[in-house]
């Protein structure tokens, strides 16, 4: 059996996908797979904003092609950055146990306090309202790029800090650059920011992913997208939502941003994790209404 797997070709996608492989190695020790890496157009694209291009959704048009194509069987992403509507013909097909869902304050190296003189870089109007929040007296200026371009913009310079996922500094073995960590109740993470998402053709048989899939996370995740999903909100909006499981109890928390964003809500609801889509619809109503 051959199984052949999609992945964006940064250096963090490529590690998340080899996490997923190595899952599947362990419920397939038989299968052949093979590891295809493309740059999609949100890599290309560094000198705009994501909002201004389209959104996160530009980064998995190529691997959606790639899936349609047969050139993939499945494709790994990170959650956080997939769009919340998803064509019928490509489903979600298993959620990894989740990673670190906070984000993280990153200074230059060498350098202990923030720079009033220059802009904290984030790459969402998430974090942007969020650190306005935390920090009023520092400016936030959007920053581009993988990780690693992040962090030479950075050591040149160019921000006082970054702020970006735990867990993908963990990934990347960076996890020394970690200043701070906020905690949730600090900066409310993106919808599914931690998890992997395994994404497919539909009618492929998923049997070799039973070794990725946390039931758990995937309850926390259909919460989380549901919340974002039901305030018309994209990967790139900047309304949050987290959601842990406790044995059957489910508590999410989300943030709702009014268009103009002058109206900022933060509330959590308590219910049955198999009620999880039901629970994020609810709330988004609660903190719209």
């Amino acid at each position: 059996m051959k199984i052949r797997i999609g992945s964006r070709e940064s250096k963090l996608a490529v590690i998340q996908s080899e996490l997923v492989m190595e899952a599947i190695r362990r419920a397939e020790p038989d299968a052949e797979l093979e590891l295809v890496t493309m740059k999609t157009t949100g890599d290309k694209i560094l000198d705009k904003t994501l909002d201004q291009i389209g959104g996160k959704g530009l980064f998995v048009k190529e691997l959606d092609q790639a899936l349609r194509d047969g050139r993939a069987d499945f494709t790994v992403h990170s959650l956080k950055d997939m769009p919340m509507e998803l064509p019928p013909d490509l489903p979600l097909a298993a959620f990894s146990k989740r990673a670190d869902p906070r984000d993280a304050l990153v200074l230059p190296e060498g350098v202990t306090e923030l720079d009033p003189e220059k802009p904290i870089g984030c790459s969402s109007r998430r974090r942007q309202l969020q650190l306005q929040a935390l920090f009023p007296e520092m400016a936030v200026k959007p920053v581009r790029g993988n990780v690693q371009t992040r962090l030479r913009k950075l050591q040149e310079g160019e921000y006082s800090a970054l702020v970006l996922a735990a867990a993908g500094l963990k990934r990347l073995g960076l996890e020394d650059r970690i200043t701070r960590v906020f905690s949730v109740e600090e900066m409310l993470p993106a919808a599914g920011q931690g998890i992997l998402a395994v994404q497919t053709r539909a009618g492929m048989d998923c049997g070799c992913l039973r070794a990725v899939h946390d039931p758990d996370t995937a309850c926390c995740a259909l919460a989380e997208r549901a919340f974002v999903r039901a305030l018309n909100g994209g990967c790139s909006s900047p309304v949050a939502a987290y959601a842990e499981v406790t044995g059957e109890k489910l508590i999410l928390t989300g943030l709702y941003v009014s268009e103009d964003e002058t109206v900022i809500r933060k509330g959590s609801l308590t219910g049955n994790k198999k009620d999880a889509e039901k629970l994020g619809s609810q709330l988004a109503s609660q903190l719209k209404e």
